[in-house]
């Protein structure tokens, strides 16, 4: 089976201190600390399970700058098979849209069995992946927790729900799937692993080479602001014996009305 994965570079939150920009249209970035966005690190480590058990290969993909290309490296070290890097300045600043239109064109140059990206790969809004299989009119699932392979032409695939449950649907290929962080165990990546990889000649494909022209991948969504939410209340603690706790909470309760 042959799977391309899509993965992003994102600031390492345990790594950095996020602050907004002056201007409020974006946070500082100059000094940030990149890693690969976590939930895409689950998506590559499902494909080469797939990969393990069923064959075929593993490509992952990206919609950067050059700096991504780190990226790429560290997911081949883990055990995909190929990186691509899909740079261009015509690519700066745009929307989900824009990206998955990006993708799509890289998609139509090969032929992948599977397509997975992370359930949030797009700065939280999880929509890359839905427009992504719209777009190459494939069947797609969301938030997966669960990948059995059936046969040759079918997945049968769990995705988390509401309350915690779990619901089970069976999905043809060629499909599109988003996956849940906690659907594996992602491998220790060594330095061995990397150096490894450090010279493998890694294609970089840009607006030409996919046969895009600006209009096309122009952001229709435009960030308007960014801002730090204003601190409130500092929260109350409690003391005593679980008693008294409960005691004093449902005081509390009746007194802001929350009880009568």
């Amino acid at each position: 089976m042959d799977i391309l994965v899509c993965v992003t570079r994102v600031p390492d939150t345990a790594e950095n201190e996020i602050e907004v920009s002056k201007d409020g249209t974006d946070i500082e970035r100059g000094a940030l600390v990149y890693s690969i966005n976590e939930a895409d690190n689950y998506a590559v480590e499902e494909a080469i399970q797939i990969k393990e058990r069923v064959g075929g290969s593993v490509t992952v993909v990206t919609v950067g700058t050059e700096e991504s290309e780190e990226v790429l490296r560290r997911e081949m070290a883990m055990g995909a098979d190929k990186g691509i890097l899909l740079t261009d300045d015509a690519f700066a600043g745009t929307d989900g849209r824009g990206i998955a239109t990006i993708l799509k064109a890289e998609v139509e140059k090969g032929k992948y069995d599977l397509i997975l990206t992370g359930a949030l790969a797009d700065a939280g809004a999880g929509e890359v992946g839905g427009m992504l299989a719209a777009m190459l009119d494939r069947p797609y699932a969301s938030l997966v927790n669960s990948i059995e392979i059936v046969d040759e032409s079918t997945l049968k695939v769990g995705r988390e729900v509401e309350g915690g449950n779990t619901e089970m649907n069976r999905i043809k290929l060629p499909c599109v799937l988003s996956i849940q962080t906690g659907i594996n165990e992602p491998r220790y990546v060594g330095i061995r692993g990397i150096r490894q990889v450090a010279s493998v000649q890694i294609p970089v494909h840009g607006a030409g080479d996919l046969g895009l022209k600006a209009e096309a991948i122009a952001p229709r969504v435009q960030r308007q602001d960014y801002f730090v939410p204003t601190f409130g209340a500092g929260a109350e603690m409690l003391e005593g014996s679980n008693e008294e706790i409960i005691e004093k909470l449902v005081e509390m309760l009746k007194a802001k009305g929350g009880l009568k």
